[in-house]
Parts: C-alpha cells; structure tokens; sequence
C-alpha cells in the first residue's frame, strides 16, 4: 500500500498503522502539520471543506491531541493586517457573525446535510477576506474568530452528517483559527464539540484530553461553556465505566452553569434540561437506568426546561435514551410509547446521528419481538 501511495518505508515505519495513511491525504498533512500561526491558519482554512468521505475514520491519533491542545494554548495572536487590498472594517465581520447566526438556527430547522455546505462556503469567503483586504489587527482578529466559527459549525454538521473524518479536520482548523483570533471561548467550544466526535469513535479517553486542556490550557469563563466542558467529561467517563468521575463531573456542569458571566450566542440551546439530559445519558451508559430516568424527567420540568421544540434530532435522540432506560428496566409498553415518539420527531430532519439512535432502538427491541406490541413497532419501522 505505501509503494502504490508513493510513501517512503521510513515514514511508515515512523508514524506507525495506521496513522501513516494520513500521507496519503495532503489536505490533512496540512491540517495537522502547519504551523500555529496565522498564516498556518489562513492556509488550513484553504484545505477544509472539500469533498472528503471517511466516514469512521479520525485523521488524528490519540496522542496527537494533547500536543494540538498544547499548541493552542501558546499559539501567536494575529497582529499585523494586510496593506494592499479594499479596506474593510468592523461591519463587514458583525454581518459575517449575523449570517453565522442564521445558519446555526437553520441547521436546527433542515438538519446538517444543506448548512454544511453554507458553511464551507462561509469559509472561503471568510478566507479570501483574510488574504484579499486590508483592515485593522481588531477586524483580522474578528475575522479568525468567524472563520473559527464557521468551521466549527461545518465540523458539527458534518459530524452530525455522519463524516467523522471531515467533521474533525474542520474543528483543527478551527482551534488554529480560534488560537489566532485570541479568542479562548470558541477554542473551548471548539473543543468540547470535537470531544463529542472523539467519544462516539471510541475514543473516550482522547475525548477527556481535549476536555481538560480546554479546561486548564487557556482562561474561560463562559458559565455555559464551562457546563458543556464538564457535561462532555461526564459522558466521557461513562463510557470508560468510571462512575465516581463521570459523576463529579456531572456536578461541577451544573455548579458552572449557574454561575454569573457573559454567554455565547453559539450555545443558545444550552440550559438546565439539556445539562439533565447529558447527565441521564451519563447514567444510562453507566448502567443506572432508574437514575437515567430521573435526569430525563427534571430535564422537561421547571422554567429552564430542555425544549423538544427547538432541534429535533436532539429530542429523538434524548428520547431513544429514555426508551432504553424503561427497557432497561423493563418497561416495554413504556418504551415502545417512546420510541413512536422518536419516530415522529425524526420526520423530514436529515441525521445520521438520529438515524443510528434509531437503529440502535430497534436492536435492542429484537430480543422482545414475541411481545405484540413491540412486534408491531418493529414492523413498522422494518
């Protein structure tokens, strides 16, 4: 294979199976390799966004990603801006963050597949402004922060498109661009949504890395941030069974969420009822269904409610859990009751993540398909 992909023996033997194969992409050589400076973002934005398809693979390796962390902990700052060009200034990045906006609430309304594409258009635009104006050290470091942004926002579709291998050249490229805009709070968030795509491929623990450099690598102090870092690291720790973490870290999302700080319009989605739903779903996958159940019924209670209203594909989500946790328990006429929920919900919305939430329903199902009414289910959903 690295004869036919023209790679040296020694590269191969360097880097080791299969983290060699990522030669054979020169846009992810790119993507991890240059360096962490603005230029090395502008020229990482260049390589995102193309036609990449592979779909279980994640182009870097466990131990990759504490360097990365490390590198955008002390990653330079733009400073000097372009001096030939049109001049542009702080308006043309507050209509960028207005379009941003949009697009991130649009994706709540179609699903992923459409505003992935927007998105990467976004990029480019954002890009070739970077490379093609000139405008203030201010603006250039507004202008990282939306191409940060936008490529954090094509990372999550294409995650949520089922793409993990673009999903997360996308969220690198926007770690670099957020290390270049100096902006601490959407590198975190960053981080915190490239976690979700490191512990859904098996990778937990390359999860929690990413989680708690986010944590003690820069100073953040966004409450709603902080909860969603620490929510994530409870999810995490489900997955590896470790309870007595996966539950403190539970308790410290929901000690930051109620602190007092300035927001970010990026997570206006998250609230009391989401932080109980990450927490049931911690609970679910430690093995605790009745404690599971708990979280998803205080999620839809009280004034700061999880609202199924908002996004779809993450009530059917949450709502597959649920009817795990009832069969679990062995509820069958309660999660038969939920699964036709989910299915409802998932109507006309594009996800491969709901779509496996589903199919993952449906098997654990089968070992009960005698009982009419999950035999009824099933074959409705055949």
């Amino acid at each position: 294979m690295a004869d036919l992909l023209d790679i040296s023996q020694r590269e191969v033997c360097a880097r080791g199976w299969p983290a060699w194969l990522l030669l054979a992409f020169c846009g992810d050589c790119a993507v991890l390799e240059s360096p962490w400076t603005p230029a090395g973002s502008v020229k990482v934005l260049g390589e995102v966004g193309g036609p990449v398809d592979r779909r279980a693979f994640l182009i870097a390796s466990t131990s990759s990603l504490a360097a990365m962390v490390a590198q955008w902990a002390t990653a330079e700052t733009a400073s000097a801006a372009p001096l030939a060009g049109r001049r542009i200034g702080a308006e043309v990045v507050t209509q960028l963050d207005a379009r941003l906006e949009a697009l991130r609430h649009l994706d709540d309304e179609i699903g992923s597949t459409h505003v992935y594409d927007a998105a990467t258009a976004e990029i480019r635009l954002i890009r070739s402004l970077l490379t093609d104006t000139a405008h203030s050290g201010q603006v250039g470091r507004r202008l990282y922060g939306a191409a940060a942004e936008a490529c954090r926002l094509a990372g999550w579709c294409a995650y949520d498109s089922g793409n993990h291998a673009d999903a997360e050249r996308h969220f690198i490229a926007a770690l670099r661009s957020a290390a270049s805009a100096g902006d601490d709070t959407i590198g975190a968030l960053t981080l915190a949504f490239w976690a979700n795509v490191r512990y859904t491929g098996r990778d937990p623990r390359g999860a929690l890395g990413l989680l708690n450099g986010a944590l003690t690598s820069r100073r953040v102090s966004c409450p709603r941030v902080l909860a969603l870092l620490h929510v994530r690291r409870a999810r995490a720790y489900s997955l590896l069974g470790e309870t007595v973490p996966a539950y403190r870290a539970a308790k410290a999302a929901f000690a930051a969420y109620g602190r007092p700080g300035e927001d970010v319009s990026a997570l206006y989605w998250m609230n009391m009822g989401e932080l109980h739903q990450f927490a049931g779903s911690a609970a679910l996958s430690l093995g605790e269904p009745r404690r599971a159940i708990e979280h998803f019924d205080a999620a839809v209670r009280g004034e700061d409610a999880y609202n199924a209203e908002q996004e779809a594909r993450g009530a059917a989500i949450y709502l597959a859990r649920r009817s795990e946790a009832h069969l679990a328990l062995g509820d069958l006429d309660a999660a038969v009751e939920v699964a036709e929920q989910v299915l409802q919900l998932m109507g006309g919305v594009e996800s491969a993540r709901g779509t496996s939430a589903l199919e993952d329903l449906r098997g654990g199902l089968l070992d009960h398909k005698d009982v009419p009414v999950v035999r009824n289910f099933l074959e409705l959903t055949a």
